[in-house]
Order: C-alpha cells, then sequence, then structure tokens
C-alpha cells in the first residue's frame, strides 16, 4: 500500500561540549590535516556522504538539520538510526525522500540503498508514523500542554506559612514601596562579587550606554570572517561578519551563523542585511563573548556506535 505523506504543519527548518581549558597549538601538519578535512566552512564530506534534513509527520517542531549519511547505507539501516532521535520504529516509518521545495521525489523501500533515490545536499528525508499507538503521536513528545500539571487549592496554600505570599506581605508590611526588583538590587549591592558571578546588578549601578565608537574594536580585531565559534551559553556556529552597524548601539559587533535555530534573526537588523541565513540562525554579539577557535558542528549521530545498530 502507498502512503502519501501529510505535510500540512509540519515544521521544516525552521551543544556541545565548550572548549573549557586552553588548548595546545595544533602542529602545521595538524592543522593541514583539519583543513582538508573540516574545509573553509566546517562541511567536508566524502563523496559518498550527502546531508539530509529530517521532518516527522507527529512532531511539529522537531527537525533536524543536515544529518551526515552514507549513500550505501540501505534505507532500513537509515530508518534504525533515525529511530534513536524520533521515537517511530523501523517498521512503522514509512520515508519519503523531499526535494528542497518540500515536493515527493519518492517512496523509499527498505532493501533499496540510500543512494538508489540520488538524494542531494538540502533534501529531507520526512517520516510518516503508521503507528497510531506511537510515542511521538498526539503531540506527546512536543506538546507540555497535554501534561497534567500539579495544582493546589486555595485553602490548601493558604495554610502554608513559608509561601512567597507571605513573604511579600511581611515585606510590603516593613515597606509600602517595596519590589522582589528592588530587594534583588540590594542584595547585590551587599555582594558584588556574588552579584556578578549571578548576573544581577547592583542597585544605582546600571550599565552605561556606549558612546565610544571603537568600542571593543581590539577585541573585534582578534575574531575573522569564516572562523568556527563558540558564543555564550555553549552555542556554536561560524564567524559571518565583523564590524559596526547603525542599527546597533554604537561600538563593533559580530554576526554568527548558528548550527541550530537558537538565533534571533536571519543576518538581518530592522530590514539591513549584513549576511545570509535561515531565520533564528543568525545573531550579532559584542566580541567578548565570541570565542573563535576549534569548534567543530554537532554531528546528532556521533554518540551511535555499531554497537546501536541493528
Amino acid at each position: 500500500m502507498t502512503f502519501a505523506p501529510d505535510l500540512s504543519g509540519t515544521s521544516f527548518g525552521p551543544k556541545g561540549g565548550g572548549g573549557g581549558g586552553q588548548k595546545k597549538p595544533m602542529t602545521q601538519e595538524m592543522a593541514a590535516v583539519r583543513e582538508y578535512c573540516m574545509g573553509a566552512d566546517g562541511r567536508n564530506k566524502a563523496e559518498s556522504t550527502v546531508l539530509l534534513h529530517v521532518s516527522h509527520s507527529n512532531l511539529k517542531e522537531t527537525f533536524f538539520q543536515e544529518i551526515r549519511l552514507d549513500m550505501h547505507m540501505t534505507v532500513e539501516r537509515v530508518k534504525h538510526k533515525l529511530e534513536f532521535h524520533v521515537g517511530t520504529s523501523a517498521v512503522s516509518n514509512q520515508l519519503y525522500l523531499l526535494d528542497e521545495n518540500k515536493q515527493v521525489l519518492a517512496e523509499m523501500e527498505d532493501s533499496q540503498m540510500l543512494g538508489y533515490y540520488s538524494p542531494y545536499d538540502g533534501c529531507t528525508l520526512h517520516i510518516v508514523d503508521l503507528d497510531p499507538h506511537s510515542m511521538s503521536a498526539g503531540g506527546w513528545l512536543e506538546d507540555t500542554s497535554l501534561v497534567t500539571k500539579y495544582e493546589i487549592s486555595e485553602e490548601a496554600y493558604a495554610k502554608r506559612e513559608n509561601t512567597y505570599r507571605n513573604f511579600k506581605a511581611k515585606k510590603l508590611a516593613e515597606d509600602p514601596s517595596w519590589t522582589y526588583q528592588k530587594d534583588l538590587a540590594e542584595r547585590a549591592a551587599k555582594n558584588p562579587e556574588a552579584a556578578a558571578r549571578a548576573g544581577m546588578q547592583p542597585m544605582g549601578m546600571a550599565k552605561p550606554k556606549v558612546e565610544d565608537d571603537g568600542y571593543m574594536e581590539e577585541e573585534a580585531s582578534k575574531v575573522k570572517v569564516g572562523e568556527r565559534c563558540e558564543v555564550a551559553g555553549g552555542r556554536r556556529g561560524a564567524v559571518m561578519w565583523v564590524g559596526q552597524a547603525a542599527e546597533l548601539p554604537k561600538g563593533w559587533w559580530v554576526g554568527v551563523r548558528y548550527d541550530e535555530p537558537v538565533g534571533k534573526n536571519d543576518g538581518s537588523i530592522k530590514g539591513a542585511r549584513y549576511f545570509e541565513c535561515e531565520e533564528n540562525y543568525g545573531g550579532f554579539l559584542r566580541p567578548d563573548l565570541v570565542t573563535v577557535g576549534d569548534f567543530p558542528e554537532d554531528d546528532p549521530f556521533a554518540d551511535l556506535g555499531e554497537e546501536n545498530e541493528i
């Protein structure tokens, strides 16, 4: 029986550990090997390797970008790999190959090699889950509103002593102008070092507005377009732009194209474009928040050794 995939409502596009300590500088030979293997943007690959996206009929928010797969793998083996990531068993997985416009190119058969369907970089493997009892059905893997939340009655809450409501009432009785933000600021002023570690701003010490056009110019000079990087929070990507922008506060900025959709834009700010990337894959940061170095793109299947394959 042939099934036509229902693509309505499906998402199609829209961390790795950081380099904690100082790394030893690479030798010239190692640098040459790395350049050969990674290429300028970290996407070098073998001739038999293809970069494919993965979408799912039940998962509206989950979308895997550029999964590396070998053309010599059977479709059945591909399904077993995908099972670890989407929860759909190989026997219930009807796989379709879509082009970059999300048009169906082929319904894939288990016995065929992946290369039989001539996929190319940018195509999508779309999973249609045929199991009505699948763990991914009904939104249970994504929709938190389906999870029963803990609730407490008003009477039971009122009987408790150590609650925020009682804490707030006590503080307002002592100082009618009390606010939680004011309380945090006062604590930060008493212990600036601890506040700085926690990201708290002491009262009366608001971050000054940058007025110097050359702000962080020295830090920016150490960042080059095309370098791999890691930014605050362990997000990885590639440096796409370094400079100043009229649409941003004064000083120097770095434009980053993230490996995953963890950014805030598509490489443009207020209509002015500074580099190209997909929506939510771009970001602009101060140079001191960007660390350049050996930060390769994480492979979602890197943890799947042969012992995990059937």
